[in-house]
């Protein structure tokens, strides 16, 4: 028998051609996911980088209430999702403010909540790839084994042995397990390359972020707490009973 796709696929099963039909399917997503993730990370570069070049100066005059209409209006752009978001807050905290935490520290805390949601936004679909790279080449090997036991089944059957009984079948079930890989490997090269550039995104996200809370510490002259370990704060109570005439030490 010749090596034939056409003729192979003329002598599959029906849970021969099941599989290679999921494996299509498998492969058709993988090839939708990818290419609209990476049109997704290259619009928003584009969107975060135009919207850049105006927040920069509109932070640095203190133009909160245009950064938030510039922020609005920025469709697309990862960056002014973050920061309109963290403005919005900034702003609201401190026009109406509300219980011991200042504007600074509630606009720190609700922007680390907006990175959670844009980062799903930004890493949305790759599980699709991750889970086809890793699913397809057993599915080929399914139906590779279903392949193999129905060709031995037909021996069975027949009573005939021989090699020449069993080569088309089995050529038929390992090209199933070769389009297990053909669809795998490129699925877990489209994983690799989308989760770079959604790390880099992602990082430059973090860092306009930080720069953002730096901003807003400098205009109001807040200086972020240190960690303090259990040890410091001891130290601190006992200097702080000792003042009052208390003797903290063991007897």
């Amino acid at each position: 028998m010749n090596f034939n796709l056409l003729e192979i696929y003329a002598h599959m099963g029906f849970f021969a051609r099941c599989i290679a039909y999921t494996l299509i399917a498998f492969a058709l997503a993988s090839l939708i996911v990818f290419f609209e993730r990476l049109l997704f990370v290259f619009r928003s570069k584009a969107a975060d980088r135009k919207f850049a070049s105006r927040a920069g100066r509109m932070l640095e005059s203190q133009q909160h209430e245009q950064f938030v209409s510039e922020a609005t209006a920025a469709k697309g752009s990862s960056l002014a999702k973050l920061l309109g978001g963290g403005v919005k807050t900034y702003l609201a905290k401190k026009a109406a403010p509300q219980g011991k935490l200042g504007a600074v520290e509630l606009t720190r805390r609700d922007l680390e909540r907006i990175y959670e949601r844009v980062t799903a936004d930004v890493r949305r679909g790759m599980s699709v790839l991750a889970t086809v790279g890793s699913v397809a080449p057993f599915v080929g090997l399914l139906g590779t084994v279903v392949g193999i036991i129905e060709s031995f089944a037909g021996i069975a059957k027949t009573g005939s042995g021989g090699l020449g009984a069993v080569s088309a079948g089995i050529s038929e079930a390992l090209v199933v397990t070769a389009l297990g890989l053909l669809v795998a490997i490129p699925a877990v090269m489209m994983f690799n390359l989308l989760s770079t550039r959604a790390d880099a995104l992602l990082l430059s996200l973090d860092l306009a972020r930080k720069e953002f809370m730096d901003h807003l510490e400098d205009v109001h002259g807040v200086v972020a707490p240190a960690v303090r370990g259990e040890g410091a704060v001891a130290l601190d109570v006992e200097r702080a009973t000792r003042k009052e005439g208390h003797d903290v030490r063991p007897a």
